[in-house]
């Protein structure tokens, strides 16, 4: 007997329907031209934020990457990003027309380094302390959208500690998904050097922020350094947060058993309506990634903590990066850091004892 099929609407139908259009902007997104980080003179009002920047891209090739050789070296530079006096909280604003440091983020100095020790020099010549802020971006990111986003971060939470970003070769192209989960593995090694650097004097510390993707990288790289047995290196992260986690929940949970005690405090920030996640999870197989969790005892360990941010979501970006572009989750989290007296260990510990396990923030 021939069963019938209903009308209504199923979840492999939406999930069908969420492929085409992923295909459909993908196309879209790949034709549209992407915006560069361009060079201003300075404006007076203006806040200048020295991000440092430790890459696996050529520093000639500001666009895609998508289809070519990744590059073996890395290279090593600061880039002075001016955010204008007009800034909105969660917003990057990016040049419409000629760049103007009135009105737009634009860059207004840059330094190369030959190495990470002169990278490093010169961040602790620019701040004070021995702990830095390690940012680890997404897929489909360039190198200016990363470093823009860094200096974002650093202004809109006043972030005291200096801002390396590592920028890993992501073919920033849409098509690029496949490309970009084996650039992750392709730069874990060099992740590791850099913790292994940033760490290399007595007291300092690292506190790393990943979003999407780079919690792949991050994770990869922290369970390598388990591997080797190097608990020294793992006990001078000072903290770890991951940001829409475009992960496997099976493959964080073998990841996180290889690395045994995680980096404390141990963060992951979730949104139910990522929609770039959804769309990852449509191409990895139909099943939710570690950002769109329905349910925080999903990751079974007393050592993380899952914070659900799908409250505040405002549909900027997809929904996934809430955390930093939501003003109504950047003004909540303000107010804890400002309990626990700045960004850091402290700011993660009090938002542990702030907020349970899974929370739904209100705005």
């Amino acid at each position: 007997m021939m069963a019938t099929r209903g009308t209504g609407t199923t979840s492999a139908d939406r999930l069908a329907r969420c492929g085409l259009a992923f295909i459909v902007l993908t196309l879209l997104a790949a034709c549209a031209p992407r915006v560069t980080a361009e060079r201003a003179a300075t404006h007076p009002a203006a806040d200048i934020q020295p991000i440092f920047v430790a890459t696996g891209r050529d520093l000639d090739r500001t666009g895609p990457i998508f289809g070519l050789e990744r590059p073996e070296a890395m290279n090593y530079f600061r880039a002075d990003i001016s955010i204008p006096p007009t800034h909105e909280t969660g917003r990057i604003e990016w040049p419409e027309g000629p760049p103007d440091a009135a009105t737009d983020f634009v860059v207004t100095g840059t330094q190369v380094h030959d190495g990470p020790h002169a990278l490093i020099r010169d961040m602790r010549a620019h701040t004070t302390g021995r702990e830095t802020l390690l940012f680890v971006h997404g897929y489909n990111n360039t190198l200016s959208e990363a470093m823009y986003r860094l200096a974002q971060i650093r202004a809109d939470f006043n972030v005291p500690m200096p801002g390396l970003l590592f920028a890993w070769p992501s073919a920033a192209d849409p098509r690029g998904y496949i490309y970009d989960r084996d650039s992750v593995l392709y730069a874990r090694d060099d992740l590791e050097r850099l913790l292994r650097d940033l760490t290399a004097r007595p007291g300092e510390k690292v506190f790393i922020l990943a979003h999407s993707m780079g919690s792949q990288l991050v994770m990869e790289a922290l369970r390598q350094i388990a591997l080797r047995g190097d608990r020294q290196l793992l006990n001078r992260i000072s903290g770890v947060v991951l940001m829409s986690p475009d992960i496997d929940p099976d493959l964080f949970d073998r990841q996180a058993e290889a690395i045994g005690k995680l980096p404390q405090p141990f963060m992951i920030f979730i949104t139910k309506a990522d929609r770039a996640l959804t769309l990852s999870g449509f191409i990895t197989g139909r099943k939710p990634r570690l950002g769109v969790i329905d349910d925080a005892d999903k990751v079974q360990r007393g050592d993380v903590q899952v914070v659900d941010f799908s409250d505040l979501a405002d549909g900027e970006g997809f929904n996934h990066f809430v955390p930093v572009t939501s003003p109504a989750a950047i003004r909540m989290l303000n107010g804890i850091i400002a309990q626990a007296g700045g960004v850091g260990a402290a700011f993660v510990r009090d938002m542990s004892l702030a907020l349970p396990a899974a929370t739904h923030v209100e705005p």
